[in-house]
């Protein structure tokens, strides 16, 4: 599963529209679901400090569902995918500057651990 380990993609200053470098990114990943139809996948969505709390959870929430959505378009049941949002609470940099907040602007996908069952 190493193609799920460290995966973020990344958006522009208030958008949650996936650029071309997020779907190569998000195909790899829907990739690795098609062959795994079991694992799970949590996109946790992101944005620099920049915006009100409230603004940028629902921002953030418009960002994981955007790559959601396209790993569904994908072919990805949506059993195998949560999403949740972060707004700013869990920087990557934590700069106050264009190259700080660029590298916030962003959905991280995390395989989610199978629990055992008996």
């Amino acid at each position: 599963m190493e193609q799920l380990r460290n995966v973020s993609v990344f958006f522009e200053f208030d958008s949650a529209t996936l650029t071309p470098d997020a779907r190569e990114k998000l195909s790899a990943v829907g990739n690795v679901l098609a062959r795994y139809p079991d694992l799970k996948v949590r996109i946790e969505g992101n944005c620099d400090e920049r915006g009100t709390e409230q603004y940028n959870l629902a921002l953030g929430q418009r960002r994981a569902d955007a790559a959601k959505r396209y790993l569904t378009e994908l072919g990805a049941k949506s059993s195998q995918l949560a999403a949740i949002s972060f707004g700013s609470e869990k920087p990557k940099a934590t700069g106050h500057d264009e190259e700080a907040w660029q590298q916030n602007r962003r959905a991280d996908l995390a395989a989610v651990p199978a629990t055992y069952k008996k």
